[in-house]
């Protein structure tokens, strides 16, 4: 099984996406929610100019969105949200989406979908952020935030995070292929004990919240600063590793150090999240972020 397609961000996003993607355009929407939403039926149903690969969006109106999974695997993420985000937003330092109504299958569309508030703001990027360490910082006080959450009764790490929040062994049998497939091409030597300290590594403690996914494509902006965190799809409750991958393919220089002193986590954690980094950027031959795993790997373990 591959774990590739767990995270739309990780993966990227597409500017302009060309409407009809996975078999899902606006005369779609329209028709599901004249269907199904009478009240919004005369809303516009506009595609977003910047969207996800796990999901269509649509802007209805100007305050909602439609969301709509491409594929099965995405699915469970709907209900998932639909509990979930409004127990965790009024813990939370910046705002997250805000479930309005859940779709059912119709009109030829197989899956449940979602409507949602429309959130304003500029995907976060080395333009739209003004003060990068200040940012770090941001992102790190939404972590500690989410990690304090009661998560008694949350949805345990699993199939629906993509494995995210769970044991790194899921992903074991990839990493191992992929670096067969590179070992001309990377310091493989380097990259297995990097592989093989996170292994070593276990979250002992009980679960806690994690997202899953903090991306920059999941983290909006106003005026150069975090105002939002969007798509909880790989959110769960488990070892929160994962929520630090951004320290290696956002970050660099003064930021890394600014995000690795607030968000204050242990050497083992830090194993774990190198891994992490590691095994999404050896499946997807990203060759900048395996150098920089590697280099953090050295400099912070001797």
């Amino acid at each position: 099984m591959s774990l590739e397609d767990g995270s739309g961000s990780l993966l990227g996003v597409t500017d302009f996406p060309e409407d009809g993607r996975a078999g899902i355009d606006a005369d779609l929407v329209r028709r599901l929610v004249a269907k199904q939403f009478p009240q919004w039926a005369d809303l516009p149903v506009t595609p977003v100019k910047v969207d996800g690969w796990d999901n269509r969006t649509y802007r209805l109106g100007t305050d909602l969105t439609a969301r709509l999974p491409t594929a099965a695997a995405y699915v469970p993420a709907v209900d998932k949200e639909h509990q979930w985000l409004p127990v965790l937003a009024p813990y939370l330092p910046v705002e997250i989406p805000t479930a309005i109504a859940k779709g059912a299958p119709g009109e030829g569309y197989p899956h449940p979908w979602a409507i949602r508030r429309w959130i304003d703001g500029r995907t976060a990027s080395t333009e739209t952020v003004t003060d990068l360490p200040a940012f770090a910082e941001a992102i790190a006080d939404f972590i500690h935030a989410l990690q304090s959450i009661d998560a008694t009764g949350g949805p345990l790490a699993g199939k629906h995070s993509f494995y995210r929040g769970a044991p790194l062994q899921h992903c074991h049998e990839e990493t191992v292929e992929a670096l067969a497939e590179l070992k001309d091409r990377i310091d493989t030597d380097l990259a297995s004990e990097v592989w093989d300290a996170a292994l070593a590594s276990t979250w002992d403690r009980p679960p806690v919240w994690f997202h899953g996914d903090i991306a920059h494509g999941n983290l909006l902006v106003q005026e150069g600063r975090l105002t939002a965190v969007i798509d909880f799809g790989t959110s769960g409750v488990g070892d929160p590793a994962c929520d630090l991958v951004i320290a290696y393919t956002f970050f660099s220089g003064s930021s890394r150090d600014a995000f690795r002193s607030a968000v204050a986590q242990d050497a083992g954690m830090w194993a774990r999240a190198r891994g992490w980094a590691l095994w999404k950027a050896l499946i997807t031959a990203d060759f900048p972020v395996i150098q920089t795993v590697l280099d953090d790997h050295v400099t912070q373990t001797r």
